[in-house]
């Protein structure tokens, strides 16, 4: 059969589970070309090796499609839902398609988890809205976990060219349970620095250690900017001031900040310049200077931990693959 989406309003969300390229290409072909012909507005972002793939696959076709690249888009997976939310702005009236592939082997585990949360909280940034959003999952190259995620976080599964209901599907607002635990505890080499109504102090550590990891100085202005948000909002929004965490790992600095306070929206940050509460905007910010981020929150607080690469990969080249924990 091939992948179309619904003429009506309503929204859908279905996992695409394919074995190898031809059959990849083949479902995408089938969705672009029915969405075309119904004259919806088509948007689709894949790693950059494939968005080749596509514009040949699709012919002429692919001059009506935004295409981009998700390995950049999607490399801090919280940035999302905010360019898709953008994209479907700027279509309103028309039914929107949309192909997000934000899962593919050479992910790390914590990129490969924070995809798994922005699945799941697609169905509520988007629920009763007309868009169809399609995501590509490798049945052969990825983790068994996270394909079984992929059940739990869409409505609708295409497996062997058949749709069927999703049976673990959770619905919005739930999460996969991996993605609700509490992030690991940071390792014992970790710099640690209080702070209670003074940000210089904060600013000045996070960019010394930045600069001893060999952070470039535009990176560690990014980096200052994005805990200052968060450092701020624990001023703002709570009474006892919070904590920096700051440490080398596996090619990148990350750094932490924990306080009292509490995250009630759970797509705080992956949207645009809203009115979110507790420091939503201040979040979204984070998102679009950091590579990836991890925010969980709780009964005694909130945590935040932020990567930043410290070298860039050569083009076409992804990191090697680690499993996500499971």
């Amino acid at each position: 059969m091939a992948v179309t989406a619904s003429s009506s309003d309503r929204f859908r969300h279905l996992a695409l589970f394919y074995h190898g390229h031809g059959e990849y290409l083949a479902g995408l072909r089938g969705f672009i070309r029915a969405s075309r012909a119904r004259g919806d507005a088509v948007f689709a972002a894949v790693p950059m090796r494939k968005v080749q793939l596509i514009r040949r696959e699709v012919g002429e076709d692919s001059a009506h499609v935004t295409l981009v690249d998700m390995a950049e888009l999607g490399r801090n997976p919280a940035r999302i839902i905010p360019a898709l939310l953008a994209y479907a702005g700027k279509h309103r009236g028309q039914h929107v398609c949309c192909i997000g592939e934000p899962i593919w082997p050479g992910r790390t585990a914590a990129e490969m988890q924070e995809a798994v949360r922005h699945e799941a909280l697609i169905n509520l940034a988007f629920r009763g809205s007309p868009v169809t959003v399609l995501c590509p999952y490798d049945s052969a190259g990825l983790p068994g976990s996270v394909i079984a995620d992929a059940v739990r976080t869409h409505p609708a599964v295409i497996k062997d060219r058949q749709e069927t209901a999703s049976a673990g599907y959770l619905g919005p607002p739930d999460l996969p349970p991996r993605c609700t635990r509490a992030l690991p505890g940071a390792p014992a080499h970790a710099e640690t620095l209080g702070y209670h109504d003074d940000l210089r102090p904060v600013r000045s550590f996070v960019a010394s250690r930045a600069t001893c990891a060999g952070l470039t100085p535009s990176r560690i202005s990014d980096l200052v900017l994005a805990v200052s948000e968060l450092a701020g909002n624990s001023l703002r929004h709570t009474d006892g001031g919070g904590t920096v965490q700051v440490w080398p790992a596996g090619g990148e600095i990350i750094c932490q900040v924990a306080d009292t306070g509490q995250i009630t929206d759970p797509l705080a940050g992956h949207r645009a310049r809203s009115d979110e509460l507790l420091g939503g905007n201040g979040l979204w910010l984070v998102n679009q200077v950091c590579d990836l981020v991890q925010a969980r929150t709780g009964q005694a607080g909130t945590t935040t931990r932020l990567h930043m690469r410290l070298r860039w990969p050569s083009p076409g080249r992804h990191a090697p693959r680690q499993a996500p924990d499971p």
